[in-house]
């Protein structure tokens, strides 16, 4: 499993260690039931506190994006399914996305930059 943080970016280090995880997962190089190396060890790797990894895993099982399981560690969770159209997680995540978007809008980018960088990291994912 590969993680970076960035010392210059401004999200906390701990956002940064779970959005990387995020990004594992959706682009199924972490697939459900996969193991997640131990909280000591990503510390340890990182160089930050095992508080920081620990809240990174946390903040990840309340996603339902992982399961921790007391003594054994913390794995990938079963994929969560959409079940129609009202109240599918599409549907959770529209304020956050709508968000981003104005802030890439306010940061000056034009509708086709923001569609063309969306689709690049997609790909990307894909990959």
């Amino acid at each position: 499993m590969f993680i970076t943080v960035d010392p210059e970016d401004p999200r906390p280090i701990y956002h940064q260690v779970a959005d990387s995880i995020r990004v594992l997962i959706a682009g199924r190089d972490l697939l459900p039931g996969a193991a997640l190396p131990p909280v000591r060890q990503v510390a340890a790797d990182l160089g930050v506190s095992q508080n920081t990894i620990a809240l990174a895993y946390r903040e990840l099982q309340g996603e339902g994006l992982v399961e921790i399981r007391h003594g054994s560690g913390a794995v990938v969770a079963p994929r969560r399914v959409a079940q129609g159209p009202a109240g599918a997680p599409a549907d959770d995540l529209r304020p956050q996305i709508r968000s981003l978007l104005a802030q890439l809008l306010l940061g000056g980018l034009t509708r086709p930059e923001i569609v063309r960088v969306v689709r690049e990291e997609l790909e990307e994912l894909g990959r």
